[in-house]
């Protein structure tokens, strides 16, 4: 197997964490989280106990910015430890 861009590996991690989390704030912004949240838990016989906060557009940003940013982060060392482990 050849190598990974490290800067390249970690804007598509970054770009995957961050558009998850966008679908995220969509979905809270649509008001689809919650009846989501609760089919989920219920599906893995799960009592929900968790309640979406209503929709705040500094709070998404925040969440997508800090999840894109870790994204990057993570496919960045993937990437370096990948390298390293094939030289």
């Amino acid at each position: 197997m050849g190598t990974f861009n490290a800067n390249r590996t970690g804007l598509v991690f970054g770009a995957l964490l961050g558009a998850w989390h966008l679908l995220w704030a969509a979905l809270v912004a649509a008001g689809w989280a919650q009846p989501l949240l609760n089919f989920v838990f219920w599906m893995h016989l799960i009592k929900p106990i968790y309640v979406v906060e209503p929709f705040n557009a500094l709070t998404a940003l925040v969440l997508i910015a800090v999840t894109a940013t870790f994204g990057y982060v993570i496919g960045w060392v993937f990437a370096g430890f990948w390298n390293w482990i094939h030289r």
